[in-house]
């Protein structure tokens, strides 16, 4: 008879959960992986549990269906919390299914901690699961975390209950209900009937492609420029004409933004802006599928509903065209890209970055880390469609870029994927280059080394500090990668970055690209983008 572990897994499938991801220790997570075993749905061992909980939030971003991942209890679970983090900034449906300590065992201290309490900041909810209600209580925990916002949500489960025989309910799995259709009112609808220079800023709300669609039509209909943000890139793609750059909520984006009369937020959540004041004063009409509770924009509307049916409702009030003019939109376009060509003394991060991107073509998967690398990589990388530069932008978390490739290379093996990461960054997970060799998956990792954290040394240097604890020199990326197995070239100009790619491509498996660069434009970067 099939057990509550069973029951779970099947859920699961049920769900789309294409992999189960992490590291188990003993308990209700050997019966988990083997009842995974005996359903067909993979188990891959990350080397640690953050590292397991960014591999699902991938596989979840990109599938659209939740993502899954297990640990075990006390410092298994207190290594999840990085991971639930970002899937919870970031809204991303994550099921963290947890070891947990049996009845019998109240009175034991050893390893015990409040894993509700623990995770209660970074889960949407916890779950208990009982025998009895197994199966109520597992859909009610695919449920909460699938229902916009979609985000993580833990499931505690005792080796003892996990062992039950249960039975699964013959009515299935639930889905989310979406009722809310936007309306627009009056007032709006004035809004944007005055509206001359209306501005879209796409945001992570933008992931899949039937929304895209929608928006993208909606501005070239009307003739409208469009931002996006880190997660809302491919919304409108780099190479159209409409497509006016990123946003960050920072200065390198002013220009355009201070020019609209109206703002429509599509998808946009402020939870990807910099902390920094909104200080623009065009009214802003804000589309999402959820309601959003926060303080830091100004909000004239909030339509909330699906997004082809919200854009549609805006189009039918909007100018049949805008004042904007093609030319002003491409100049600011240029101007921002301009802007990030820093003078450096040697091979500048945007050369290495765009030396890559020429050589890998503009429709590869590519995920990026956390630190200095990014600027030049978010305004300079050509992105086409949705969901096809995964970063963590609500969280922002280093160690984030080989994870995700990982987990996103497992859905597709024929597929090479491309992780762009800082040297302090891939540090952080450099064990993960075990998984990806175990698995043999294509994922390249371009290691930008600039031998610092340089974030940290610009930020120190700022105030006046001494550039204290921020050296990584000394370290060699390729011997590292050796140790896995994985074979690794060096790059230190356009022309071998090409040749080192081509190179690393051609295996079946992963491989490690070390671009060596000099990280003194960094402070220039930072001063364009951010101000």
């Amino acid at each position: 008879m099939p057990t509550v572990a069973d029951l779970i897994v099947a859920r699961l499938l049920q769900a789309g959960v294409q992999t189960l991801f992490g590291m188990p220790g003993g308990g209700s997570n050997l019966d988990l992986v083997e009842a995974a075993g005996r359903a067909g749905l993979p188990f891959v061992l990350s080397h640690t549990e953050t590292a397991g909980a960014l591999m699902a939030s991938a596989q979840a971003e990109l599938t659209g269906r939740p993502g899954a991942c297990l640990a075990t209890l006390g410092p298994g679970v207190a290594s999840l919390v990085n991971g639930s983090a970002h899937a919870s900034l970031d809204r991303v449906p994550l099921l963290l299914l947890t070891d947990a300590m049996p009845a019998s065992a109240r009175d034991y201290q050893h390893q015990r901690l409040d894993h509700v309490a623990l995770l209660s900041t970074v889960t949407k909810g916890s779950f208990s699961i009982e025998a009895d209600r197994a199966d109520e209580l597992i859909k009610g925990a695919l449920l909460l975390a699938t229902t916009p916002a979609p985000g993580p949500v833990h499931v505690d489960l005792v080796p003892d209950v996990a062992r039950q025989p249960a039975t699964m309910d013959a009515s299935g799995q639930e889905a989310p209900i979406d009722d809310q259709q936007a309306a627009v009112g009056i007032g709006v609808s004035e809004i944007l009937a005055h509206a001359r220079r209306p501005l879209v800023i796409a945001g992570l709300g933008v992931r899949d492609s039937g929304d895209a669609d929608a928006l993208r039509r909606l501005c070239e209909r009307h003739g409208i420029p469009a931002l996006v943000t880190y997660k809302g890139k491919g919304a409108i793609p780099d190479d159209h004409p409409v497509f006016g750059g990123v946003f960050t909520n920072g200065v390198m984006e002013k220009p355009l933004v201070e020019m609209a009369d109206l703002i429509i937020g599509v998808g946009l959540d402020p939870i990807e802006f910099l902390p920094r004041p909104w200080d623009y004063r065009a009214p802003v009409v804000l589309c999402s599928r959820w309601p959003l509770e926060q303080h830091h924009m100004s909000i004239s509307a909030s339509l909330v509903g699906e997004l082809p049916k919200t854009l549609s409702a805006i189009d039918e009030c909007l100018p049949s065209s805008s004042d904007w003019q093609g030319a002003e939109v491409e100049a600011h376009r240029r101007r921002q890209r301009a802007a990030l060509n820093v003078d450096s003394k040697g091979w500048a991060p945007w050369r290495a970055v765009e030396a890559a991107a020429r050589a890998l073509g503009p429709d590869i998967q590519v995920t990026v880390d956390a630190g200095a690398h990014m600027f030049p990589i978010t305004a300079l990388w050509p992105v086409r469609r949705p969901r096809q530069m995964l970063i963590s932008n609500g969280l922002s978390t280093m160690g984030f870029a080989l994870p995700a490739a990982i987990g996103a290379a497992l859905l597709e093996r024929t597929r090479r994927v491309v992780a762009l990461m800082g040297d302090g960054g891939l540090l952080m997970c450099l064990a993960e280059l075990a998984t990806a060799a175990t698995e043999q998956l294509k994922v390249t990792v371009i290691v930008f080394n600039d031998r610092s954290l340089s974030l940290i040394r610009i930020k120190q240097e700022a105030l006046g500090y001494p550039p204290v604890g921020v050296s990584l020199d000394g370290i060699d990326w390729q011997s590292a990668a050796a140790t896995f197995g994985v074979p690794a070239w060096r790059a230190r100009n356009d022309d071998e970055m090409a040749r080192c790619l081509t190179e690393a491509n051609a295996g079946d498996g992963p491989a490690l690209v070390e671009a060596v660069i000099d990280p003194s434009s960094y402070a220039e970067t930072l001063r364009v983008v951010r101000g």
